[in-house]
């Protein structure tokens, strides 16, 4: 049976972060386990506060996970300070598991900061170079371009490789939008270059579609798809991550874990649960079976 970690947040209300990438990896018949970076206090109207445990029992849950059951895919979310971000690197260095997802968590959808600063300066001087694959989104990406030092001014060539120390913002008022499929594919080849590995920027927030953009050692390739009109999108970068790490897990290579990634994504936001008052999570369990009621077990 293949094995799914999950260092990430918790959500106490079911549809991200620990729970959502759970009931991923169980959807894809794998044995999930998982480590806790922070207890949030959340529903589907928004996050209200963050509590982060000490580092010392992160750690303890890190060691006897891989010094017991080791992972063949590990899916990382929510780092929302540069102790934990360290504590988790520490532990990829010091176990190497074979594939690593990281989606770069840094502001819920609901508007609400799950990250300092400082942690996503922190991930990019050591982290995000162990992923297999990091998967941002629009904001996310433009984050990260800043923090590669790969902005420029208007009507100004980017320069590759241009340096900015990890975690500042660019001064010169050149922060880079991505407002195009052409922008998307230009940050996800340059952000694989720079971290040295796959980035597949997520175009979820273009108004004209929904197509994805890997980039992988400078070269993109288009996953194009349909955008399904929903307000209920809770949990879905987690539940896209985490179905990527599961398509590893399974041996598959990047590009076919990212296609069923993003079906088993497309099917959980058509089977729309329509549950909470605010922006409700997707249904993860669209493609289990009926277990009870059946006339023949």
């Amino acid at each position: 049976m293949k094995k799914v970690l999950t260092i990430a947040g918790s959500d106490c209300s079911g549809g991200a972060g620990i729970q959502a990438d759970l009931k991923t990896i169980t959807a894809y018949g794998m044995y999930g386990m998982s480590a806790i970076t922070a207890l949030t206090v959340q529903n589907t109207k928004g996050v209200f506060d963050i509590c982060e445990p000490d580092t010392k029992y992160l750690s303890g849950q890190l060691e006897v996970i891989f010094t017991d059951i080791m992972p063949d895919a590990v899916k990382i979310g929510m780092l929302s300070s540069p102790e934990i971000v360290r504590t988790v690197t520490e532990a990829l260095k010091r176990y190497k598991p074979a594939h690593v997802v990281v989606d770069p968590v840094m502001v819920s959808t609901s508007g609400y900061s799950l990250a300092k600063d400082s942690a996503a300066g922190e991930a990019a001087k050591e982290l995000y170079s162990l992923a297999t694959v990091l998967t941002p989104n629009l904001p996310e990406t433009e984050a990260l371009l800043a923090i590669a030092g790969l902005e420029r001014a208007a009507g100004q060539e980017n320069v590759v490789g241009q340096e900015h120390a990890a975690g500042e913002k660019c001064t010169d008022g050149s922060e880079r939008k991505i407002r195009s499929k052409d922008d998307m594919e230009q940050a996800a080849k340059e952000l694989s270059l720079h971290f040295g590995t796959a980035v597949l920027v997520k175009g979820g927030h273009l108004l004209d579609g929904a197509d994805d953009c890997l980039g992988e050692k400078g070269e993109a390739v288009w996953f194009s798809g349909e955008r399904i009109e929903t307000e209920n999108t809770h949990g879905t970068g987690c539940t896209l991550s985490s179905a990527i790490a599961c398509g590893l897990a399974a041996g598959w290579k990047l590009p076919k874990a990212v296609e069923c990634a993003r079906w088993y994504l497309r099917g959980a936001l058509k089977a729309d649960p329509k549950l909470g008052h605010g922006n409700g999570p997707v249904n993860h369990c669209f493609a289990i079976p009926e277990c009870f009621g059946r006339e023949q077990l």
